[in-house]
């Protein structure tokens, strides 16, 4: 299991949403390149690179600063966020991303979805994100809510050449609660594609937890940000040496 250290990114900065609200932000890092050379020489392979406003506004704005991460790192990159088209997805594959998020479009118009995902260029290469708030999926950044369910959703990509589904549990996201344990067992169990989950973690015991489960990877933010979490311990735990 891997652990992804999160990089969101919110006008040009390092930040984390409260809950998805864009109108509570916190503010750590100005320069990215550095939150990601601190994140790699800590051992980690993964990062997940958000780029806020293009999840928000639907335009990606954060291209160079994605290209630069990984030239200047080496890492692998889960990128997403505003990624609503065909050319989206080139811009990001050409910047260096290994796998790319696709959310917002993905739910709203499924038949896209499907199309673009058994292209035969984005095999294992595109993710699901999926966004709950109270069981439901968000899209737009979080600011709609659907009618969907996580587990529905999941069960229809069967035997579909995604990469993984990234599951965010939003009413937990930069909270420190912890993760709903519940509804993320609930999803891996019965996910037919591999699932990155995000949301609440707090301490190295919820790494623990979580490493218990089905899952290909745990999303870190804010814990990491404020060092309730020293990243190269929960890398430990989550490659089985602690």
């Amino acid at each position: 299991m891997e652990i992804l250290p999160a990089i969101d990114l919110f006008d040009g900065k390092c930040v984390r949403l409260i809950q998805g609200r864009y109108d509570r932000v916190i503010e750590y890092e100005r320069d990215p390149l550095e939150v990601a050379g601190r994140f790699c020489a800590a051992g980690a392979r993964w990062l997940h690179v958000i780029d806020l406003d293009g999840a928000r506004n639907g335009v990606i704005r954060n291209f160079d600063t994605l290209r630069r991460i990984v030239a200047e790192t080496g890492a692998h990159v889960q990128f997403g966020g505003g990624v609503r088209d065909e050319a989206a997805i080139d811009a990001a594959l050409a910047a260096g991303a290994e796998r790319v998020i696709i959310g917002t479009r993905a739910l709203q118009d499924w038949a896209w979805f499907k199309g673009v995902v058994h292209r035969p260029q984005y095999a294992g290469r595109l993710a699901l994100g999926l966004d709950a708030r109270l069981g439901k999926l968000a899209v737009q950044g979080w600011t709609c809510e659907t009618d969907q369910a996580a587990v529905d959703v999941a069960r229809t990509v069967a035997g579909w050449p995604l990469a993984i589904i990234v599951y965010t549990d939003i009413g937990r996201d930069g909270l420190l609660l912890g993760p709903n344990m519940r509804a993320i067992q609930t999803l891996a169990d019965a996910s037919p594609v591999p699932v990155t989950a995000a949301g609440g973690v707090s301490d190295l015991e919820d790494v623990r937890r979580l490493a218990q489960l089905k899952l290909e990877g745990i999303v870190i933010g804010r814990a990491i940000y404020e060092r309730a979490i020293v990243l190269a311990d929960a890398l430990a735990v989550a490659h089985g040496a602690a």
